[in-house]
Parts: C-alpha cells; structure tokens; sequence
C-alpha cells in the first residue's frame, strides 16, 4: 500500500504487518519491486518481535508493552526542539545510534559505525529522510517516522576510492538542496559526525556546518515513559542472561566460555550486541580493564565483568557485577573490597536526585580509600540509554582537569560506578547499576543481587 506525503516523490510507506499477495510471475518490474519490498518489511525483525523467551520473561516481571509509536514521536519532538533552540534548518545523522534514535530502525549496526554508508536528516520544519545502504529501503517501513528513503553517497575510501572528493562534492551539493527546499532560507545545518574531507564541499556548497554531537546528546538525556518501559524490559532480559551466565561459572572453564554465555543468552531474547569485553578473574581484575581471555577460572577467585550490553529495543544495559568462583568461602581481602564498593555505591545511590548539580555529585560523593586511588574507575556516574550517553561525572580529584557542570533531571538514565582495587593488589571488584532519575529521588532499575557470601551474607 502507498501513502502519499507532503515530503518528496521517493516516498513510498507499506503498511508491513502481512505478507502480501504476489502480483503473477508476468507482472512488471514496478509491481515486482513494491511486493519484494513489502514482502522484506512484513518481515522485519522488529516487526517478528523478540519471541516467546522475552516475552514471557517480561509478562512475568509484569511489565507492559511500551508505545513505540508514542515513542518515536517523543524522540523526534526532542531532536526538533534541539534545532529550533539552535536555528538551525535540520541535522544529519551518521552515528547509527542517533539513526535509530532519530528512525528507530537498523542496519547493520556495528558495521556502519565504521563505514559511513547510511545516514539520515531531520528537518526542522521539514521530512525525516533516510539515505539507506543499497537494497535496503525496506528495514525502515514499519516505524512510521521516515518520510522519504533515498540512497546514500558514500565517499568513504573504501567505497570511493580515488573519487573521493567527487562524491564529497555530490553530497554536499544534495544537502544544499535539502536546506534550500526545506530549510527556509536558514543553511545552518548541524552535523553528528562529518569526515574531514567533507568540510570544504558543503562549505562551498554555501552550507554553515554546525556541530551536532551536542544537540543530538542533551535530546537523548531525557526518556520517555515508553523509552522506559523499553529499558525496563532491556533490563529484565539482561538479567536473565546474568542469572544463566552465573549458573555456568565453573572452576576449570575460561574467561571467554563464560563471556560466550552472556553474549549467547542477550541473541536469544532479542538483543544486539555487547560493545565491550570486559570480564576477568581472579589476578586479571586489578588492575581492571583486561579484556575476556582464555585465562582458566579458579577456584576461590573473583569474577568481576561489566555487561556494556545492547538489548531489545537497543537500550544499553551497563551492570556491573563481581562474584566468587567455587563453592568456599571468600578471604577477608576479598570481603574488605566488596565491602568498600558496595558501600560506596549504597551512599552515591541517595546523592541521585532531580536538580542535584554534577560538581555535587563529584564532589560530595563517596569516594575511596587512599591506597584504592589510583586504579579508581573513571567516572562515579553516567548517562545510559541506548548506549553510554551524557553526563560523564568524574572523581573530584578528575573535576577541575575533565569535569563539567549541569543538574540531574526527571526522566534521565544515570549508572552508578564503583571499581575498588588495592595499588598493586591481587584483586578487584566492579559494581555498577542503572537508576532513573524521578520527581522524589530515584529508582533503581537493575536489581540483580550483589554476592551474598562477598556480603558476608552467606
């Protein structure tokens, strides 16, 4: 089915909720392209949902489904006033973050976040259009927020060659056009990320090249109560891949067989990637930052692993958790770490609240022993959403040479961090959990149990 819209001749909505008849092996090209689109949009996997093992998972936890179409709205009235704040005529979005941010669909996301080949433009006042990867148009049909699907011109090496600089130039003439069409005489246009060779042709081209990153951040900050709803069931389905990831920790196997759970188990409910590698055991936990690694898991050592994980719906879920390996008794050392960090954490929770400004939080929070300094984590707080998102709040000692101020507000995503591990010690412990931000204080969102024997507990 074709809808019309105000916003160009490229536009072509399919309504991708069937399959749709096939028109006849004699039937033209025209007619064969609209069925194979729309027989690829009716299977969309975003459409094919996350199956029954969410689900129920979800149904459990009691939490309803969230209204994606409510949502995309939301997000785009947050882009827009970001712009209208900024004159500026639109922006256009490489980072495929902020084009699931700004579309709610995907492509290939891991790879296009190193070969610019899709890109979208939001308009001020105008159509959000999205330059799509060759044969793609159908991944965007269902969300009902793009106005218009064109192909993209990559002039990335890799794609461009020697031509580079021409395809450059037949961008930004195309994004001229898009701002003297829709912009209304305003050629300010913000721009996420822009490979260097970029700036002189939309320069010439007459457009103002506005950073974008920024605008795209502080739309990101707030959520939605469906945004929430949607890292809500994140969250459960992460948890339920900690639960089965702690099940199989065995003495005898590796880091990596233990970290191929976590990934294997997030697939299974929907999600989509993990961004990071970050699980190690025993000695490898201090100083943190070691990568998975085929290092055999001992009995009576501690596994310290920070999920940075993409689920359903794309949100980030970033939790942190260290347990004890084996069935003993964990040492006094170890229970003093664990006892550092979750008290740590305990008092940085109760400093979370709506206009509680980030100098306060870094300078008031609780911080660490002196001989736990220098291996201490690089921030006592973030953002979260569908991935690590702004503020960034550092230690205090970190606020006068990296920090930066502004406030909490109701409906941010905040995680609370906590490394604790000796100068030169053996081990260290990782706690992190994510928390929102409402009118009274906060609430914790991840709630998977600390280690009860590291409690002492047990």
């Amino acid at each position: 089915m074709n809808v019309q819209t105000p916003f160009g001749r490229h536009q072509r909505k399919i309504e991708p909720f069937v399959l749709p008849e096939h028109p006849g092996n004699d039937a033209g090209y025209d007619a064969l392209e609209s069925y194979a689109r729309a027989k690829a949009a009716s299977m969309n996997q975003h459409l094919i949902g996350y199956g029954q093992l969410a689900e129920s998972e979800w149904k459990i936890a009691g939490i309803e489904q969230p209204d994606l179409t409510a949502m995309r709205q939301f997000r785009l009235h947050r882009i827009r006033e970001q712009l209208g704040a900024n004159d500026l005529a639109g922006i256009h979005l490489y980072d495929p973050l902020n084009i699931r941010y700004a579309t709610d669909c995907t492509n290939m996301q891991l790879w296009t976040t190193h070969n610019p080949a899709r890109c979208a433009f939001v308009a001020t006042d105008g159509p959000v259009i999205l330059f799509e990867f060759h044969n793609c148009e159908h991944l965007s049909d269902h969300t009902g927020v793009v106005d218009e699907i064109r192909g993209c011109t990559a002039w990335f090496y890799f794609e461009a060659g020697h031509r580079c600089m021409e395809l450059a130039e037949n961008w930004a003439n195309d994004i001229a056009d898009l701002l003297r069409e829709h912009g209304g005489g305003n050629m300010r246009c913000a721009f996420d990320q822009v490979d260097s060779h970029g700036l002189p042709p939309l320069q010439k081209a007459g457009v103002e090249v506005v950073y974008g990153e920024q605008m795209m951040e502080e739309a990101r900050k707030i959520k939605s109560p469906d945004e929430i709803i949607c890292m809500r069931r994140a969250i459960v389905s992460c948890e339920a891949a900690m639960a089965e990831m702690e099940n199989a920790m065995t003495p005898g196997m590796t880091e990596n067989d233990l970290w191929a759970v976590l990934h294997a188990e997030n697939i299974r409910r929907g999600g989509e990637w993990i961004e990071t590698r970050l699980l190690a055991s025993g000695p490898r936990t201090n100083p943190w930052f070691q990568e998975s690694s085929a290092r055999v898991i001992e009995d009576g050592d501690l596994l310290s692993f920070d999920t940075d994980l993409v689920g359903p719906y794309g949100f980030c879920c970033d939790i942190s958790r260290t347990w004890l390996v084996g069935d003993g008794q964990p040492t006094n050392e170890q229970r003093s770490l664990y006892q550092i960090a979750t008290e740590q954490m305990q008092a940085n929770f109760e400093m979370l609240g709506p206009g509680v400004t980030f100098r306060e939080l870094s300078t008031k929070s609780r911080e660490l022993p002196p001989d736990c300094m220098p291996t201490r984590y690089g921030v006592l707080y973030h953002g979260v959403g569908l991935c690590d998102e702004y503020p960034s709040i550092r230690y205090s000692v970190d606020f006068e040479h990296h920090g930066y101020d502004g406030e909490l507000e109701v409906g941010m995503c905040i995680c609370v961090e906590s490394y604790v591990g000796r100068h030169g010690g053996g081990e260290g412990v990782k706690l992190e959990d994510q928390c929102l931000i409402t009118e009274t204080g906060y609430e914790l969102l991840s709630t998977y149990p600390w280690d009860d024997r590291l409690m002492g507990k047990a």
